[in-house]
């Protein structure tokens, strides 16, 4: 468990980047950005083969930097729309 946090946490940064990068673009519905970040998250999750872990494990630890890129981005957009 430790592992896909761990894990989680180095790609989440890279999530959000590619998740913003594809939002300027405008190709995608901004309703959908949620499912993009997760899916991206996955696809991240398991090209990371710098860490020793199964792939299941890995994938796991995508969706969760996904989730973690969507909620972080919110929290920022919510801190700056209140000021």
């Amino acid at each position: 468990m430790v592992d896909i946090l761990a894990m989680a946490t180095a790609i989440a940064a890279v999530t959000s980047g590619v998740v913003q990068a594809i939002k300027m673009t405008e190709l995608v519905n901004r309703r959908y950005i949620p499912l993009l970040a997760i899916f991206i998250g996955v696809i991240l999750g398991a090209g990371a083969v710098f860490m020793d872990i199964d792939l299941i494990s890995r994938l796991w630890a995508g969706g969760i930097s996904g989730l973690a890129a969507t909620g972080l981005f919110e929290l920022g957009k919510q801190t700056v729309d209140k000021e």
